[in-house]
């Protein structure tokens, strides 16, 4: 009776060490990348959103807002990656940027970003914004931007961007939504509000999944010639090497009383050889009679 009390209290041990190994693996794994349905303050969210200056490239009429910093590195990789794939579902992904406060006495945000996070929610210019993001931080130096630092109206701006930012994640927080940058919120298929702090690549494939988006887009249209010709594709991947002219073969004239051999086609890119001349028949010469031997010729024994 003591041997079955010890195992059944082994056998409880293990099967709860199971049981939380499986689910630290469920959270671990999968859960924690999960997008959050926001259930509370959805018409406050909503409003931000739609008061918010956005820009997009276009799309589809399905909005998903991407909310974030010109140094979030995740950002710009998702928006260089899923950017493709979301737009080729009719998503239209809408940039959100606000300039980082100052945090303990840190600067976290340039003169020239200011500047231009200023620009951009005044014009929605986006391809002010894509020769932003293309251009490396420290060589941005926002020429031809009205300064937003000592100017009343545009720092204004920049702080309208950060108190956007603050009232947006305070909503989401009580959602219990950790603020994480990229923000990204949309609705799925069936009108629900989803938001995700999608610094961790492994969140984006829920988004797919959401708005129905390909894991894989096709490859770019090839570029047309000069004739507006598309470039043909070959096995190996190159074009054919030009092949040189068939020779110009000698005529040759048959031979009375004779069959010329059929002479098979040479392959491309070779030299068919010609016909061998007919041999010269020549008439031998007439032997000469052999001469008389002399009989002083002979020698006698």
């Amino acid at each position: 009776m003591r041997r079955f009390f010890i195992w059944s209290a082994l056998a409880a041990v293990i099967g709860l060490a199971l049981a939380g190994g499986g689910y630290w693996a469920y959270w671990n794994f999968y859960a924690r990348f999960q997008p959050v349905t926001v259930t509370r303050n959805q018409v406050e969210i909503q409003r931000l959103l739609d008061e918010s200056s956005w820009i997009s490239a276009g799309g589809g009429g399905q909005a998903l807002y991407l909310i974030g910093y010109r140094d979030s590195a995740a950002m710009q990789r998702f928006e260089r990656e899923e950017g493709p794939k979301l737009r080729a579902a009719g998503v239209e992904v809408r940039v959100l940027v606000f300039a980082r406060p100052d945090r303990e006495g840190m600067t976290q945000s340039t003169a020239a970003e200011r500047a231009t996070v200023a620009e951009l929610w005044l014009t929605r210019d986006w391809v002010l914004y894509e020769r932003w993001t293309a251009t490396p931080v420290n060589n941005w130096t926002a020429a031809g931007i009205p300064a937003a630092d000592g100017n009343l109206a545009r720092g204004a701006v920049v702080d309208a961007g950060r108190d956007f930012v603050s009232q947006l994640s305070r909503n989401l927080g009580e959602a219990g939504l950790q603020t994480r940058y990229p923000l990204i919120i949309w609705r799925d298929r069936e009108g629900f509000m989803k938001a995700c702090a999608c610094s961790d690549a492994r969140s984006w494939a829920f988004i797919r999944d959401d708005l129905g988006a390909p894991d894989r887009v096709a490859p770019d249209v090839p570029a047309v010639d000069a004739n507006g010709q598309a470039p043909l594709d070959y096995p190996d991947g190159g074009p054919p090497a030009q092949s040189l002219p068939y020779p110009g073969l000698p005529q040759v004239t048959p031979v009375p009383g004779q069959t010329p051999a059929p002479v098979e086609p040479g392959q491309p890119g070779q030299t068919t050889p010609s016909p061998a001349a007919p041999a010269t028949t020549q008439t031998p010469a007439p032997r000469k009679a052999p001469e008389a031997r002399r009989e002083d010729d002979a020698t006698f024994f």
